[in-house]
């Protein structure tokens, strides 16, 4: 059942698969429900892990992050960005919270540009650019990412008002734009280190990031 009480909007069942995942979260074993989702290309896929709530605690509003993937960071646990960090947390607050759910957006990586670009632009911070100066000199924009597959499980989820882990506003937005309503913004705190410090500051002053 949708925990809103509104009908899901489900996507083609030629567009997701389903399945129970387990995990070790901080050395325990956990188990959560897997979604996977095709796009309307197959360069666009995601996948979404759910836990879900149960007794009087199944009609709460779902606690969501949408994730943008970073292979430098989730996988290799790059210090140049506070991505594996947000990437914890929000996972130990979804394993613990009745009605949690990660959106991982793989095709997301470097706020749309890609693995190859991203790079590209670290290079230019290491001559001394910001994020946001070393995109635009390769020619590609401060945030190219788009949030409308992410809406789309939301809504097969039957997930349409929710509370979002983000500090960035312009996600809010973006999801809001797509039909889902957010009841309550929930912060994503990390400790930022000498090698992200920067970063962190520039998202803050020229992204609007809420820091």
């Amino acid at each position: 059942m949708p925990l809103t009480g509104v009908q899901e909007k489900k996507l083609d069942t030629g567009r997701s698969a389903r399945t129970m995942l387990p995990i070790e979260l901080d050395g325990v074993e956990i188990v959560l429900e897997a979604r996977a989702y095709q796009g309307k290309d197959e360069h666009t896929q995601a996948m979404a892990l759910i836990n879900r709530g149960k007794g009087p605690e199944a009609g709460t509003a779902p606690l969501v992050r949408v994730h943008s993937g970073c292979v430098t960071g989730d996988i290799f646990h790059s210090l140049r960005c506070d991505c594996r960090a947000q990437l914890d947390a929000a996972l130990r607050r979804i394993a613990e919270t009745p009605n949690g759910v990660l959106i991982y957006l793989p095709y997301h990586e470097g706020r749309g540009i890609g693995l190859f670009k991203k790079i590209k632009a670290y290079a230019l911070q290491d001559q001394g650019r910001d994020t946001v100066d070393a995109n635009l000199e390769i020619g590609e924009p401060v945030d190219a990412r788009e949030y409308e597959l992410a809406a789309e499980i939301l809504q097969d989820l039957g997930f349409t008002k929710i509370r979002l882990m983000t500090n960035n506003p312009a996600k809010i937005e973006a999801l809001e734009d797509a039909g889902i309503e957010i009841l309550d913004r929930v912060a994503v705190v990390t400790n930022p280190s000498a090698h992200n410090e920067r970063y962190l500051e520039t998202k803050r002053r020229r992204m609007s990031h809420k820091l």
